[in-house]
């Protein structure tokens, strides 16, 4: 039986080499993509230099996303990622209900981080969502306008370029709200920087 006061090794340095890395181009693809969206007037990196930064940190977020991906298939980090279908919508409240007003009335969590299960229902469905759905579309939309000759020339009368661009602004919009969320509930450890130190050390 696992004791809970015990670090655990969750995270082998290959996580914390992408983690890092992708937090990086993240938040890199965020700063430029607001200053190219609103370019006038400049509100962060003038416009050229915005597509240029915003460009290079795509395709090196596109390898370091294949490295995660790849990570997963043959590490056991990619379980974490399936869960049980049966009851998890049961689970997924039950989460919900501890980080809207457990958390704050200091109860015990109700899925407690094992070397078996690393996230809790909501990380799962969040991570899940945004790994697997959300950060590749982002990528295709974004080799799409970068490339735009393989992107297809029109949809019901509308630019194919158009839907690509909606598609790359929603999804990034999307990635934007999921890192922010993600940097607070970070803060829910057993002090407000004890899951920042996880992903240095590689211990919970």
């Amino acid at each position: 039986m696992e004791n809970h006061n015990e670090p655990l090794y969750l995270y082998p340095v290959w996580i914390r080499l992408w983690h890092i890395l992708n937090a990086l181009f993240c938040l890199t693809l965020i700063i430029t993509g607001l200053s190219i969206q609103f370019s006038n007037p400049t509100i962060m990196v003038k416009f050229r230099a915005a597509v240029a930064i915003h460009n290079v940190a795509g395709v090196l977020l596109s390898f370091n996303y294949i490295l995660f991906f790849v990570g997963n298939l043959f590490t056991k980090n990619g379980s974490y990622y399936v869960f049980e279908v049966n009851g998890f919508f049961s689970r997924l409240k039950t989460q919900f209900h501890h980080y809207t007003i457990g958390v704050f009335k200091k109860e015990a969590a109700p899925f407690p981080v094992t070397l078996e299960s690393k996230f809790n229902p909501l990380q799962q469905f969040s991570y899940v969502a945004v790994m697997y759905v959300i950060l590749p579309l982002v990528i295709l939309s974004g080799l799409g306008l970068l490339y735009p000759e393989i992107t297809v020339n029109s949809l019901i009368g509308i630019s194919g370029l158009d839907y690509t661009d909606l598609l790359h602004l929603f999804c990034g919009f999307m990635v934007t709200i999921f890192m922010c969320i993600h940097i607070y509930f970070c803060t829910f450890g057993k002090t407000a920087i004890s899951n920042f130190k996880s992903i240095i050390n590689g211990y919970h």
